[in-house]
This record gives structure tokens, C-alpha cells and sequence, in this order.
């Protein structure tokens, strides 16, 4: 077998490729929805609908979620029996939990979202079903309580993805209290990186606004705190001995997920970003082409960041 299929077919794999994208797609979801909840409520001015960024969101948070799920429902081994664990709840399963979790989410968020884009929604439903309408308005009356507890959902969804994989005891790098924050910190990484992509290129903010402005300069300090998580994550296992130590540099002391960690989510996911934010001339910064390759390398390195923990997780047992 080539170094590629030695890689991702092991024995002690249980969870593969397909599940880092549901944890990608989940994870930036909730980013995107923490970021826009902080631009609505303390930096945009005048109509957040009409805000590309929002927009952006408004999109990316259900797509994210929905295909993620979808995709988790699919990979199960019978996956028309999937309806059974959104009715029939365990709370002593993580799998049942966050269910529950998604279920709530989705819905405190179609229902901000509705809110936020009530005009355009109204307006694309040429006059008919007013009643929409007249619950809209009702639940605008509770928008600052439904906001914070969206936040809330957001913030425990994206550490959820960590604890799903730390559910797992026999794999000494994926049962470790570090990963949820490691998740949440990456969560926000995708989350900003995605909505500046769409926000700017599909709906067209200005790239000067005071929205994208704040996002950019958010980038920069979650990005550092995600490499010191990292190095916190790692540093705590060697320290810990034994097959903890193990495990960590069998991930990271050489091979093809190593070179995967050091080469595709440290370097290009991480400090090429950084980089080229810190070096690049403020005219640069502000072209399309330079939000383009930016935001899809912190995008494909959070990716990468996924896949990498979720395998070489699993690569070294108790």
C-alpha cells in the first residue's frame, strides 16, 4: 500500500474522512454565527440586511449545519433509521446530546435569521403567507434574549465537535480536555474566514467597511491563540508520558501526518495567512484576489486541522 492509503486505512480506525467534514461544516457554521452576532450588536450601523457579511451568513450558518448532518446521516449504517435518535433521547450519549443541540440551534437561528431579513423574506414571498410575517414580529419583540442565547448555542456547538471526539477514551489524543477549545478557537478561524469570502465576493461588501475591517483585524488574534492551543494540546500530552506521549509524536514526530500538521495546517493554514496579513501593503489588502487566496488558505487549513486530529487521533490506542 502507497503512504497515502497506509494513511487513512489503519486498524484502529473507527471515524474517517467523512466525519472532519461535518466537525469543518458544524464548526464554521457556528463561527459565522458568533461573528455576526458581534457585528450586529456592536459595529454595523443602520440595516444589518443589508450588510454582505450578515447576508453571508445568513447563508453559510444553514448550509453548514444542514449538509453537515446530512452528511453524518448518510455515513450512518442505516441511515432512514436516523429519525429514531431526534425523537428517542439519551442523555448519557453524547451522539444523543448534541442532536438535541443541532435541533435547538437551528431552530433559535432560523428564527434570527427571520428575523433580521423579515423585509426581504416578505417582499420574496410576493404578499402571501402574512401569518410568517406576524410571528416574525413577535418574536422580534424578544430579539436581544434570542440573540444571546443563539450566542450561547453557537459557542457550545462549536466546543461540542471537540467533545465528540474526546468521547472516544481509548485514544489517548482525542480524549484530552483541550480539544473542545482547540475546536472552538478553529471554529471562529473558518467562521470569519468564510464570511469575509462570501461577504466580499458573492455579496459584495466593501472591502473597506467597518465590518470587514473588524473581522480582519479579529483574524489575527484567534489565529495566534489557535497556535497557542495547539502548542498547549500537544505540549500537555508529552508531558503527560506514556501512550499520551506516544500518541502525540506518532502525530507529529514524522510521517505522512506529520508532514500533513507541519506543512498543510501550520504553514499554509496558519502562518502564510498571518504573513501575508502582517506584510502585505494596505492597497493589497483591500483587492479581491487577496481576500480570495487568504480566506481559502485559513479555510482548507482549518479543514486540514480536522482531518489531521480526527486520523492521527486515532492512529495510537490505550
Amino acid at each position: 500500500m502507497s503512504a497515502w492509503e497506509t494513511a487513512f486505512h489503519f486498524d484502529s480506525l473507527v471515524w474517517d474522512w467523512i466525519i472532519a467534514i461535518y466537525l469543518f461544516l458544524a464548526g464554521m457554521s457556528a463561527g459565522a454565527v458568533m461573528i455576526a452576532l458581534y457585528l450586529k450588536r456592536k459595529v454595523i450601523e443602520g440595516d444589518p440586511a443589508k450588510n454582505g457579511i450578515m447576508k453571508a451568513m445568513a447563508w453559510l450558518a444553514p448550509f453548514g449545519i444542514i449538509v453537515g448532518l446530512l452528511i453524518l446521516i448518510f455515513h450512518l449504517t442505516k441511515p432512514l433509521e436516523f429519525w429514531k435518535i431526534m425523537i428517542y433521547f439519551n442523555i448519557t450519549s453524547v451522539m444523543s446530546m448534541g442532536v438535541i443541540l443541532f435541533q435547538v440551534y437551528m431552530a433559535v437561528l432560523f428564527i434570527w435569521i427571520g428575523i433580521i431579513f423579515r423585509k426581504p423574506i416578505m417582499d420574496f414571498l410576493g404578499g402571501k403567507f402574512d401569518f410568517v410575517e406576524t410571528i416574525l414580529v413577535k418574536f422580534e419583540k424578544f430579539e436581544n434574549g434570542i440573540e444571546l442565547f443563539l450566542g450561547f448555542l453557537a459557542i457550545v456547538l462549536a466546543a461540542y465537535t471537540g467533545f465528540l471526539l474526546s468521547a472516544l477514551k481509548t485514544y489517548p489524543m482525542l480524549n484530552n480536555p483541550v480539544l473542545p477549545i482547540l475546536f472552538l478557537f478553529s471554529s471562529l478561524s473558518s467562521g470569519a474566514a468564510a464570511s469575509l469570502l462570501f461577504g466580499i465576493l458573492v455579496f459584495k461588501e466593501d472591502v473597506h467597511s467597518s465590518s470587514v475591517s473588524w473581522v480582519h483585524s479579529f483574524e489575527r488574534p484567534v489565529v495566534m491563540f489557535e497556535l497557542f492551543v495547539i502548542v498547549t494540546f500537544f505540549t500537555g500530552l508529552i508531558f503527560s508520558g506514556g501512550q499520551n506521549e506516544v500518541a502525540a509524536w506518532n502525530a507529529i514526530g514524522g510521517g505522512f501526518w506529520s508532514d500533513w500538521f507541519w506543512y498543510g495546517v501550520i504553514l499554509m493554514g496558519m502562518l502564510v495567512p498571518l504573513a501575508l496579513n502582517y506584510f502585505s501593503p494596505a492597497k493589497v489588502k483591500h483587492t479581491h484576489g487577496f481576500v480570495l487566496v487568504v480566506t481559502s488558505l485559513s479555510l482548507i487549513g482549518v479543514l486540514m486541522l480536522r482531518t489531521f486530529v480526527l486520523y492521527a487521533g486515532q492512529m495510537t490506542i490505550v
